[in-house]
């Protein structure tokens, strides 16, 4: 697992040039991406606390972001002002033993940037990372 420096060393990285590390571009959180995934009913029918997410993390706040670390992952949330709207950027790396390894960076602007939808988008690719590790493990110990 990365240290609290490594891992500002790791984002600094990312930050100098996404294009390079977000491999399958940064995906805008919209209306269409809340209904296809299910989200948006979740989030109508959701009664728990936003917060519960943060209970499994480390958490460091700077007047830039906020660095959510634990043992598998590392997630940056930015809030950034774009063309005088705020925008929130979210990057979720894999914690690996010497290195950050960017898997997915999303952002939220207008009705969706919200602490709520980015927690909950946040969540959802989470789960959805466990469960393609889950996956592949299962696969490697089939295969052997």
């Amino acid at each position: 697992m990365l240290n609290p420096m490594q891992i500002e060393e790791a984002y600094k990285q990312f930050m100098s040039d996404l294009t390079q590390w977000a491999h399958d571009g940064v995906m805008r959180i919209d209306l269409k991406f809340l209904h296809e995934s299910g989200l948006l009913q979740s989030l109508q029918d959701d009664k728990s606390d936003p917060d519960d997410l943060t209970q499994y993390f480390h958490v460091v706040e700077s007047v830039e972001k906020v660095t959510l670390f634990n043992e598998q992952f590392i997630v940056w949330i930015i809030p950034k002002m774009e063309s005088d709207q705020p925008v929130t950027y979210v990057l979720i790396a894999l914690n690996q033993p010497d290195k950050a390894h960017l898997e997915i960076v999303f952002n939220t602007h207008g009705v969706y940037n919200t602490p709520r939808y980015v927690l909950k988008v946040l969540q959802y690719f989470l789960i959805d990372m466990l469960e393609t590790e889950e996956t592949l493990i299962s696969i490697e110990k089939k295969a052997q």
